[in-house]
């Protein structure tokens, strides 16, 4: 499969590419529309603050090209950030997301320690094909914010001071917090079902 990487110079490009060449797909990063035209799959990625990473998909004119992508039913799949800009608003920064999916993301608790990172388990929700064998395994979070979705689309929940939205499947749309290219062999297998489930 033929996968686009969005290049709004907020992610970390090398190594989303390099896991999803090692689970079988054929990555092409750019920040073009009419390259990412060309491929199957479209791959939103994100380190880094909410706000700017708007500002950079807008200034490049890849916010509604990714918008559009969504509405015509092609996969997308948002990784960490990627997935909070799928949501209509955000605390960080009060910023305006896409508003492919309903809901918005807030910041956890200042009790917790901030951000909630390292080793964590996802247990499944609802019945998603893609995350359906993973309950229990461990992926790499790296956020202090979280997404609240308003509509049935959560795929997995993870525990840090609340059960928290930490993957979403909404037909067409995939994301997941945490980060498979650096979660060893699970997010490889991982990528590797996503690449299956939505193939077109």
């Amino acid at each position: 499969m033929k996968v686009g990487i969005v290049d709004y110079r907020m992610g970390n490009l090398a190594s989303v590419s390099k896991a999803l060449e090692a689970a079988g797909a054929e990555p092409h990063v750019s920040d073009r529309p009419d390259e990412l035209s060309a491929t199957e799959l479209l791959v939103l990625p994100g380190v880094g603050n909410f706000a700017a990473g708007m500002a950079n998909l807008t200034n490049l004119d890849l916010a509604g090209y990714t918008v559009d992508w969504a509405a015509a039913g092609k996969p997308l799949l948002g990784i960490c950030m990627g997935m909070q800009l799928f949501f209509e608003e955000s605390d960080e920064g009060a910023a305006k997301g896409l508003g492919i999916l309903a809901g918005r993301v807030e910041k956890f608790d200042d009790r917790l320690k901030v951000p909630h990172m390292g080793w964590n388990t996802v247990r499944p929700v609802g019945d998603s094909p893609i995350f359906e064998d993973f309950d229990g395994r461990h992926f790499y979070f790296v956020h202090s914010y979280y997404c609240r979705p308003a509509g049935e689309y959560t795929g997995t929940q993870t525990g840090y001071g609340i059960d928290f939205c930490s993957a979403i499947h909404a037909g067409n749309v995939v994301g997941v917090q945490f980060h498979p290219e650096k979660s060893s062999d699970d997010g490889l297998e991982l990528l590797r079902r996503m690449l299956k489930e939505l193939a077109p």
